[in-house]
């Protein structure tokens, strides 16, 4: 992978060139190679370097256009023309040639600015991917031309089809084995040398496993990552058993670009590798996780595939996901151990509501906001970890009682905050020190800078789940969408969003919100259970004798969750309307500033997707059915009662 920070690259090419030196043309070849713009970067076309040979050794140039530059390879010949003058200095002589040997010749490599979307060929789009036959019987050999780019169309998918845990194991074996064959077929064979016979004595030169005519295949590819190339040497090369590779030496491939395509595709095959290789998911799990961008997630669902460890796989997914493990650095083992240990944490007062299950749920519903919404693109990278590991974590360690209780009952843990949103700073304070402990630090490579920032916007993000701070935040939220140019904070967006899912369950489909209802009434009734043991009046909706689950379900939807969702939504379409204008703008007046009316007429126009409206809607509707019938049953258990006759009992 070529960077931005290798400027110049300069190598002296081994062997001699066969004595067909007849082609008779004065013009340079330039060949360009295209980039696709996309996740992957994989380069669209074969960069074999034309051989071309003037009268006068003239230099030979080979052009790559790769991530919006332009890569301009030079080859002078032996005692011909060197690199042009605007170029670096070069580096010292090669050491003089042994007898009979030719001399050698150069090859400057040179970045040099390009504009983007210049190439031939575009990247396959998500429909093309979506049609190819991963069928390995009828593919073409893999040292014809052709071949490189049937593995780097079968890699792209591949990658998608992971991304999705959708790839049967053995089509994945079969696929990426003849990836392997095609990089083996481009690797050149130091260990067999060849004899070329020219006019002069015979000279010995490497044998190449693949095109003869390549003039740039002893080039090095130094722009391909180290590790990358390490691995590519130990896994993709073909090496004999009792032969050694000195240290120092690198694998060569037949062209700079096989070698930068190579390193483009097993840059990401490695990342995804290392960052899933101790992470095994079960096929149930993977089927279950295909919903997971759905708004009524079926958190339920995903726990019996998990075998009771619903935040393992789905925390795990979601960070994997979002690129956070690689992009922070965050060992897989380390990870895993992590999330186990949460999970750990939401089962140790084996709660009915408040438990490992709610946590995955609250996480889910996150990651749709953040990805559906279009949250993700307004959010740094830092920004989004923390995001999903505040949700991971925001009830870690809940005794399933509420703030309320742990103060009235002087707990030890209302006397470590001081009555102050008690559960929500134990939550935080648990969940960083497990951090702490070396095998769970998901946090070991970030900067100081970057520790601090994500500590503060999930410690800002949990403590805004205590309820006690719901409607005063709601009017600060109100207040500012209220200005005539509201700038909303970041840690204040996140925070209500999370907020939001944390109440969400009402607005999700029927039979997920009845059964979540079910067990958080199970969580009341158990405390209040305790407050009748000690004396305590009841919290609200503890007594299990004196209950009316369907009024208060309505009560909740009414005045808590609609206009929390409602609020969140405004806030959402608020902060996003401006990337939704600037990107329709953008594309439709191609560069140019749009005028502010036609941006604040777009802005207006903009809205999110709002699948939760219609879920409140028949919730609502089925609760006030419900509420209905208990009424009517209430009205004859009491005339009954005032007529002297006892219900009728259940068979």
């Amino acid at each position: 992978m070529m960077r931005r920070g290798k400027a110049l690259l300069e190598g002296s090419r081994q062997g001699s060139v066969d004595g067909n030196s007849n082609l008779a043309s004065d013009k340079e070849l330039v060949h360009k190679c295209n980039s696709d713009p996309g996740g992957g970067r994989a380069l669209g076309a074969d960069a074999r370097a034309q051989r071309h040979r003037s009268v006068s050794g003239a230099l030979r140039k080979c052009v790559l256009t790769l991530d919006g530059y332009s890569y301009v390879i030079v080859a002078s010949p032996p005692g011909g023309a060197g690199a042009p003058r605007e170029e670096a200095p070069r580096p010292p002589p090669p050491a003089a040639p042994r007898n009979g040997s030719p001399k050698q010749g150069a090859l400057t490599i040179v970045r040099r600015s390009s504009s983007r979307g210049k190439s031939e060929t575009c990247p396959p789009t998500d429909e093309q991917l979506d049609q190819l036959d991963l069928d390995t019987e009828h593919l073409p050999a893999v040292d014809t031309p052709d071949a490189c780019d049937k593995a780097a169309l079968r890699l792209r998918y591949l990658l998608r089809q992971l991304n999705r845990g959708e790839i049967p194991a053995e089509t994945l074996q079969k696929n990426l084995q003849y990836a392997a064959k095609v990089l083996e077929a481009v690797y050149i064979d130091e260990t067999k040398p060849a004899v070329a016979r020219q006019q002069s004595a015979p000279t010995l030169v490497f044998r190449r496993l693949a095109d003869e005519d390549d003039e740039l295949s002893e080039v090095q590819p130094d722009a391909v990552p180290p590790e990358v190339r390490e691995w590519l040497a130990s896994t993709f090369t073909r090496q004999l058993a009792t032969a050694k590779r000195k240290s120092d030496e690198k694998p060569k491939f037949r062209s700079v670009a096989h070698a930068i395509r190579a390193g483009i595709f097993v840059d990401r095959i490695y990342r995804r590798v290392t960052s899933t290789a101790l992470m095994q998911f079960p096929q149930d799990v993977v089927r279950v996780l295909k919903t997971l961008d759905e708004w009524s997630f079926d958190v339920f669902a995903l726990h019996e595939a998990a075998a009771g460890q619903p935040v393992k796989y789905l925390g795990y997914e979601l960070l994997n996901r979002y690129g956070m493990i690689h992009k922070f650095k965050v060992p897989p083992t380390i990870l895993e151990n992590f999330l186990s240990r949460i999970e750990e944490g939401y089962c140790k007062f084996h709660n009915p509501y408040h438990n490992n299950l709610h946590a995955a749920d609250v996480a889910q519903t996150v990651h749709y906001m953040l990805c559906q919404t279009g949250l993700m693109n307004w959010l740094s990278d830092l920004e989004i970890f923390a995001t999903l590991v505040a949700a991971v974590v925001h009830d870690f360690e809940h005794t399933g009682t509420t703030n309320n209780f742990h103060v009235m009952s002087g707990s030890d843990t209302a006397l470590l905050y001081n009555d102050r949103a008690v559960l929500e700073n134990h939550h935080i304070s648990a969940a960083f020190r497990l951090i702490r402990d070396e095998d769970c630090n998901i946090l070991q490579n970030l900067s100081r800078d970057e520790f601090r920032e994500f500590r503060t916007l999930v410690i800002d993000m949990v403590l805004a789940t205590d309820m006690s701070f719901h409607f005063q935040q709601l009017k600060n939220m109100r207040s500012l969408l209220s200005l005539a140019e509201p700038g909303v904070d970041k840690s204040k967006a996140v925070s209500l969003v999370l907020h939001c899912c944390d109440i969400s369950h009402p607005a999700k489909r029927w039979d997920l919100h009845h059964r979540w209802t079910m067990s958080l009434l199970d969580e009341f009734f158990l405390q209040g259970d305790k407050e009748r043991e000690l004396g305590l009046p009841f919290s609200p909706l503890c007594d299990r004798n004196n209950t009316l689950v369907a009024e208060s379900q309505i009560g909740f939807i009414d005045f808590i969750v609609e206009p929390s969702m409602g609020v969140c939504a405004d806030m959402l379409e608020c902060i996003l309307g401006p990337l939704h204008s600037s990107s329709k703008n953008s594309t439709s007046t191609s560069g140019q500033e749009p005028i502010n009316e036609e941006a604040a007429e777009t802005h207006k126009k903009f809205k999110i997707k709002k699948p939760w409206v219609a879920c409140l809607t028949d919730n609502k509707k089925i609760w006030k059915e419900q509420a209905t019938k208990d009424a009517e049953a209430r009205a004859r258990l009491e005339e009954e009662e005032t007529n002297g006759t006892s219900p009728p009992t259940e068979e």
